[in-house]
């Protein structure tokens, strides 16, 4: 991994982790096709840890509300809807801890090796973005969310393994077909997607401590998460802004050419 590779895919990684068009499909697809080295747990490290600081320092505030409400619903009880929400994050985080505990590894070593499933993937969970965001009633706020409602976006969110899925899309395509607005609909999506990147970037941390940083990767690692935590910043303000007043159709039609353009990559043998 040189700085340029590095400056590329953190770039990528913070634009994608944070749209709903599927980061892992992107750093799968984009080194494949330009014959690009795999990236290594050191930069596997960076875009986490990038991520991370994108979205928590967008939040910070959110952040620090959600901690306060964790305590006062532990010392007073849980009886207004801001007190619920941490628990609600905690409950909708649940699934996706369990399922890429026990799937993570088998799911990358059946979807990596396939350009034309993760295609796919990106064009199926693109139209189904799609109807989420055509048909669904976009009546509800936040403070609408139930314990039930939590836990189906955190089964949804499972899916998210699945390179072309995207995180953000599935969660946000769960929130919408629920019936909660586009904005409340992607908040909810960042503020339960924290537990689950802080916890990935943790384990890749501890290992990367035990392996050492290999000669010659530090500025690549620094490279890739400063660009994935710029960008991802940009993304994040740029997708709320977004979904205030437009529709999630800009991406739809992206994840449609990115995977038809994949496919046809594939069939003229690249």
């Amino acid at each position: 991994m040189d700085a340029m590779h590095a400056a590329v895919l953190g770039t990528v990684q913070g634009l994608t982790e944070v749209l709903p068009i599927s980061s892992s499909a992107h750093l799968i697809l984009i080194p494949k096709f330009l014959k690009w080295p795999e990236s290594g747990l050191t930069f596997d490290v960076a875009l986490h840890v990038g991520t991370f600081l994108a979205i928590s320092l967008y939040f910070w505030r959110d952040i620090i509300e959600l901690i306060g409400n964790f305590f006062s619903a532990c010392r007073s009880g849980i009886n207004t809807p801001a007190k619920r929400l941490p628990f609600y994050i905690i409950a909708a985080t649940i699934p996706a801890a369990v399922a890429g505990k026990t799937l993570e590894g088998p799911i990358e070593e059946i979807f990596r090796k396939s350009p034309a499933i993760i295609a796919s993937l990106l064009i199926f969970f693109g139209l189904l973005l799609a109807f989420a965001d055509t048909t669904g009633a976009k009546r509800w706020r936040v403070d609408k969310i139930t314990l039930k409602y939590a836990v189906i976006i955190g089964l949804f969110q499972c899916l998210a393994l699945l390179p072309g899925v995207s995180r953000s899309g599935i969660t946000i395509t769960a929130a919408l077909l629920l019936g909660f607005h586009r904005e409340s609909a992607a908040r909810f999506s960042f503020l339960i997607s924290l537990p689950i990147v802080a916890g990935a970037a943790i384990l890749k941390v501890g290992e990367l401590l035990r392996t050492g940083i290999p000669a010659g990767e530090g500025l690549p690692l620094l490279i890739g998460i400063t660009t994935s935590a710029f960008f991802g910043f940009l993304s994040v303000a740029l997708l709320l802004k977004l979904v205030q007043r437009d529709s999630l159709y800009p991406f739809v039609w992206y994840r449609l050419v990115a995977g038809f353009g994949a496919l046809a990559l594939v069939f003229f043998g690249f």
